[in-house]
């Protein structure tokens, strides 16, 4: 039956009204419906979905209004979803949309710190059927896309599974995918752009092919904070990033076809303001750094850099008292390798670097090992490498300069092998400080290095490692070097300089064609307890440690120095165990020494001249063999004019005298050969004057002052020739006991018998003037003591230093009476000249008769109350006189007063004799006090005489 056309037209109006109500209102109604009902059956969370619209005719499809999770925080929300789904996936083999658009979506993933992800927890699902896998069915679900968009989409992750929770959030995501498809090579272009936290921006663009999976783009990340991330780092490795910022752009190619197989090409990489901290401490910042040029191939392990540009790294690193490297520490500890692993090792990756320039550098490098650390900052550092290939043959070029401690230079430029392991360098120091060194010598040497700078200008090659074959070549210098000895902190080696010329080191022999020393000084130190300075210099060894085993057909280390030249050297000599403590010094000394060579028994010329306490003149000429002086030496020295009161510590200790004044002119000349030693002395003292007496155990019993006059001439010098001669070779020869000896016994033979040695000055021979007699009660010469005080005073003409000594003496058993009649005659006399109207002027002048004189003895006895014994009544009259005589002469023989006055005229009488007649200086002859003492058996009274020195 044939249907009407108006029928037909109604019919397919209804239908297609019917299709269009079912479409527009119907369909997304009961949908919206079904999905709100099955967020609230399902959800754990608030969840709605505002509205879906249907566009039967054109297949779109609008989901608007999601919302998952709490009003002011949902979890997952979109305001449109729009999908245009084409007919033609009816009769195609895949889905195919024309268009997906999704727009302002935000996505919250958030990671509890049980590993808990939220987008998981949001809904309550049923328990899965199992299904049989079809495993060879293994094929994606065929779509095609022709354009995908993701519009103002954001992003908000957070993780607290780390120790620091990682947050941030892309509020700008924008996708576009243009031919995504599942199905077998075709290919996806893709562009996706996200602005991320602090104006971090993410662009990719490129080509995608799902089946297979491959890619091929760009990519470039701008302004990408290391923050964001670095909580993930950080739980690898325990840094502290403060601050940090990346730039990184590329061509890539990814095939996932057969294993991982990527290459990224023009790679352009920039870090900036990069900060890293350990523990709270700085350990890098680095201002930038920038890669160009650049590619990698992970299949062939391969990375080469075209330029590498960095400015301003700082950076901080310890070695630990352990030994341990402090940025060792900080990685996690390598995994056991297992047998496998061991038996196959992974191809070692090939890096060439074509050039890199390192600019600003500081490093800042602290060894805590030794007792006191070390601190080594290098800075500003400048390094420049270029043609570097790790796994070439072919040494690449290195250009480094730098500042070591803010004050030395270091410059090396050259070549250097790492398979194998060589060098070419150029090495240029000027003032590195050598006190670096310091803390590594304390454990070896009791040295305190306290300044030295090292210049150098050498040729370093290096061939190879083991066994080792290293030659360097060039100049040296040490600057401003001062050593102390550790324990005293006393000066024990300085120069201002040291010039090594034509230095060359090979193998097991360095030469030096010439070493030139500026200002040397050197100090040798006597302690109190007779040790040196350089006695106890180096420090004991445990006795078990590890002995190294050596070869014994090893050479010994060759040593030779074309000369030597000093030019204002000095050096000084103390002695602390003497009180007051010693000290001398030779100053101004220049000169050369000859070549100098262990490996040669041939003897160096030594001509040098100098000053000893700056005045006094010092030459030493002649040779020696350095290494072996014993075999050979000849060696003569000179001093000229010495002031000797350099060596009153000496005298004090030795002789019990300190110097006043003197100088000292010594003529050494030595000469030893094979171990047989003949040395002439001559020592010349010009004018020594002895000080003050210091007392001192180790001083020589002798009249020191005596023997220093006795032995100087007329001019006051003192002149001895002390030859010495012995084997060295025997252990109980030794020089200096030989010359004390012989300085000792001279001086002995002076002052035991010293009158005799200025008698035979005289050419008196062994007389004895060391005594006058008197006649009693009288200070008269006679003509025997004459001849004494001549040929004295002659004897003292030859020793000017000398001084006589007069002690005056008299004696009471023959003087007293004697001076007591002189008395009584004096006494009368004076009484008879007060009785006297005109008495003469010298009373002396009276003559007395004995009647007067018996008179007179009544009257003094009767003044003086002498006591008048009964029986004198009984005597006659000149008896009784005589009595009474005897007992004034008694009462006056014990007075002491004339006796003395007596003594010291003696003594005064041998004084002008030796003045007037004798020609001496009157200050040369000192008196002594008086004294008493008993006359010969012939009734004469002695007076003593000494000998002293001025």
């Amino acid at each position: 039956m044939r249907i009407k056309p108006r029928i037909l037209l109604i019919s397919l109006t209804s239908a297609v009204a019917l299709y269009a109500l079912l479409g527009f209102l119907l369909l997304p109604a009961i949908a919206l419906h079904v999905v709100n009902k099955q967020f609230e059956q399902r959800a754990t969370v608030p969840a709605r979905l505002d509205s879906i619209k249907f566009n039967p005719f054109t297949l779109e499809l609008t989901l608007s209004g999601l919302h998952i999770g709490e009003p002011e925080q949902p979890q997952v929300a979109f305001d449109r979803l729009y999908a245009n789904l084409q007919i033609d996936s009816l009769w195609t083999s895949a889905v195919h949309l024309r268009d997906v658009e999704l727009e302002q979506a935000s996505t919250r993933v958030h990671f509890a710190e049980d590993g808990t992800l939220n987008l998981t927890e949001l809904f309550t699902l049923p328990e899965p059927e199992e299904q049989v896998v079809d495993e060879s069915d293994s094929d994606p679900f065929p779509v095609r896309i022709d354009r995908l968009a993701l519009i103002g989409n954001s992003l908000q992750f957070q993780d607290l599974r780390t120790a620091e929770p990682v947050e941030f959030g892309y509020d700008a995501v924008d996708i576009e995918l243009t031919n995504l498809s599942t199905l077998p090579d075709d290919n996806t272009l893709m562009q996706i752009s996200a602005s991320g936290p602090y104006g971090a921006r993410i662009d990719w663009e490129g080509q995608l092919s799902i089946s297979p999976l491959t890619s091929s783009g760009t990519l470039e990340i701008n302004d990408a904070q290391l923050s964001t991330f670095w909580p993930y780092v950080h739980e690898q490795l325990p840094l502290n990033l403060n601050s940090g910022a990346l730039n990184l752009s590329s061509a890539y190619q990814l095939s996932l076809v057969e294993g991982t197989e990527l290459v990224l090409s023009d790679v352009q990489l920039q870090l900036s303001d990069l900060d890293l901290a350990a523990k709270n401490q700085p350990l890098l910042r680095l201002s930038s750094l920038e890669v160009s040029d650049t590619s990698m191939d992970l299949a062939r392990r391969e990375v080469r850099l075209g330029t590498l540009h960095s400015q301003e790294l700082e950076a901080w690193a310890a070695r630990q008292q352990d030994g341990q490297i402090d940025w060792l520490a900080l990685l996690p500890p390598a995994e056991p390798t297992t047998e496998q692993q061991a038996a196959e090792p992974e191809q070692p990756w090939r890096i060439l670097l074509s050039q890199a320039q390192l600019r600003d550098y500081r490093l800042h490098l602290t060894d805590r090992q030794p007792n006191k650390p070390v601190e080594l900052n290098i800075g500003p550092l400048n390094l420049d490498l270029s043609e570097f290939d790790s796994q070439s043959e072919s040494p690449f070029q290195l250009r480094l300069d730098t500042v070591l401690n803010e004050g030395g230079e270091l410059a090396v430029t050259g070549a250097v092998g790492i398979n194998p392991i060589s060098a070419d360098l150029q090495v240029e120091t000027e003032g590195i400080d050598l006190t670096l060194a310091q803390p590594y010598i304390e454990p070896l040497v009791r040295l305190e290095l306290r300044s030295g700078q090292l210049d150098s200008t050498l040729r370093v090659q290096l061939e190879q490692l083991e066994p080792l074959q290293l030659a360097v070549t060039g100049q040296a210098g040490v600057q401003q070097l001062h050593v102390v000895d550790g324990p005293a902190k006393r000066d024990l080696l300085k120069w201002q300089s040291l010039q090594l010329d034509d230095l060359d080191y090979q193998g097991n022999n360095l030469s030096i064609n010439k070493a030139s020393l500026q200002q040397p000084y050197v100090r040798f130190i006597i302690n109190r307890d007779m040790s040196t300075n350089f006695s106890d210099l180096m420090v004991p060894q445990p006795t078990d440690a590890p002995e190294t085993v050596t070869s014994d057909s090893s050479e010994p280390f060759g040593i030779s120095i074309g000369g030597i030249s000093i030019n204002n050297g000095s050096a000084n000599f103390a002695d602390f165990s003497l009180t007051p403590n010693f000290a001398t010094g030779i100053e101004q000394l220049n000169g050369n020494i000859g070549t100098l060579d262990n490996q040669s028994n041939k003897a160096a010329a030594v001509d040098l001249n100098g000053k000893v306490d700056r005045y006094a003149p010092v030459t030493i000429k002649g040779s020696l063999t350095p290494f072996d002086p014993l075999n050979s030496l000849h060696i003569a020295t000179s001093f000229k004019n010495v002031e000797l009161t350099t060596l009153t510590p000496y005298s004090g200790k030795f002789a019990g005298y300190r110097i006043r004044k003197g100088r000292l002119n010594l003529d050494l000349h030595y000469q030893i050969d094979r171990g047989q030693l003949k040395a002439d002395n001559r020592m010349l003292l010009e004018d020594l004057q002895l000080g003050e007496r210091v007392d001192s155990p180790d001083a020589v019993d002798l009249p020191v002052r005596l023997a220093v006059a006795l032995l100087k001439d007329t001019k006051g010098n003192i002149d001895i020739e002390l030859p010495v001669a012995g084997d060295l070779n025997s252990p109980e020869f030794s020089v200096m006991p030989i010359v004390w000896q012989t300085l000792r016994n001279l001086v002995l033979r002076a002052t035991q018998a010293p009158f005799k040695f200025i008698a035979g000055l005289a050419g008196a021979g062994d007389a004895d003037l060391s005594q006058l007699g008197f006649a009693a009660g009288s200070a008269e010469l006679d003509p025997q003591a004459r001849q004494t005080l001549a040929t004295l005073s002659s004897a003292l003409q030859e020793r000017p230093q000398l001084i006589l000594e007069v002690e005056g003496n008299s004696a009471a058993n023959a003087d007293g009476p004697a001076l007591a009649g002189q008395r009584l005659e004096y006494e009368m006399r004076q009484l008879a000249a007060s009785k006297m109207r005109r008495p003469p002027e010298n009373p002396a002048e009276i003559e007395l008769d004995d009647k007067d004189q018996a008179k007179l003895i009544r009257e003094l006895h009767e003044q003086r109350a002498l006591p008048v014994a009964e029986q004198w009544q009984e005597l006659p009259r000149e008896e009784r006189d005589q009595v009474m005589r005897q007992a004034l002469i008694d009462s006056w023989s014990d007075s002491p007063l004339p006796l003395r006055r007596l003594a010291q005229q003696r003594a005064s009488t041998i004084k002008d004799w030796l003045v007037d007649e004798g020609g001496l200086e009157a200050e040369r002859i000192h008196l002594l006090d008086a004294s008493e003492g008993a006359a010969d058996g012939d009734g004469r009274v002695t007076t003593q005489l000494q000998l002293g020195s001025r």
